[in-house]
């Protein structure tokens, strides 16, 4: 049984992994590229928090008429 591996055993850790730790260790040290313009489309970012803000003022007029005393539960 140990034949078998033996070979493909030796030829892993001697050529592939070698390649594989520099090629990953490479990968790793290289910065990544910077963010392209659609990205950082701010105004987007934008009117998406202030829609989630809205919500989250919506939801807590909901609970505060519901159940006024949800504010003090912990």
């Amino acid at each position: 049984m140990w034949a078998v591996l033996e070979v493909p055993l030796i030829l892993f850790l001697v050529v592939v992994m070698p390649i594989w730790l520099v090629l990953h260790y490479r990968s790793k040290r290289t910065p990544a590229p910077p963010p392209t313009p659609p990205e950082i489309d701010q105004g987007d970012l934008w009117s998406t928090a202030r829609r989630m803000e809205e919500r989250i003022r919506t939801l807590e007029r909901i609970l505060d008429a519901d159940h006024p005393t949800w504010r003090g539960r912990t």
